[in-house]
């Protein structure tokens, strides 16, 4: 668990160098900052509970480490979620930032299609406010429940122009 969060933290700080606002890429970086301090902090405290005799208090700190470590993890998805609303910076080709940015992207795309999808509703209440379905709008959360360990490999997207952000023009 603690090696997946320092993956969390690779992906926050790789969408943080490339968000083109500097407010959320500060709080991306945040993020990914105290991830990667519980996700030490998990690593050393299983190490000793491997080495110590087994006791409820040392379990129970475990438990919490990993708690708060799958809080942290939400709390950079959902600071890189608003990084790339706000629209995210051409990464180099062929690189690892590049595959991130499109998995980002493929995110944005789902979320202003539902969103699309959502403003075309012509359901109204009585008070005349449009009526909106059940469904959840789509999330980095669930795009990475979706990714299977086999397929770790994101999604390409189309080679913006040279020197141009990634935008809806883009997508």
């Amino acid at each position: 668990i603690a090696s997946d969060g320092q993956v969390f933290v690779k992906f926050g700080r790789i969408v943080a160098k490339h968000c083109l606002d500097k407010r959320c890429s500060a709080e991306l970086l945040c993020a990914a900052e105290q991830t990667h301090t519980i996700s030490s902090q998990l690593s050393i405290v299983a190490r000793v509970k491997a080495v110590t005799a087994e006791s409820k208090s040392s379990s129970e700190l475990l438990v919490s480490n990993a708690q708060n470590l799958i809080q942290a993890v939400l709390h950079v998805l959902k600071a890189a979620e608003a990084a790339c609303i706000k629209g995210l910076q051409q990464p180099p080709p062929h690189s690892e930032e590049e595959e991130v940015a499109a998995f980002c992207m493929q995110w944005r795309k789902n979320l202003l299609w539902h969103r699309a999808k959502e403003s075309l509703n012509s359901d109204r209440d009585e008070l005349g406010l449009r009526k909106t379905q059940a469904r959840a709008e789509p999330t980095l959360m669930a795009m990475v429940q979706e990714q299977s360990p086999q397929t770790k490999n994101m999604p390409k997207c189309p080679k913006p122009i040279k020197g141009h952000t990634i935008t809806d023009s883009h997508l």
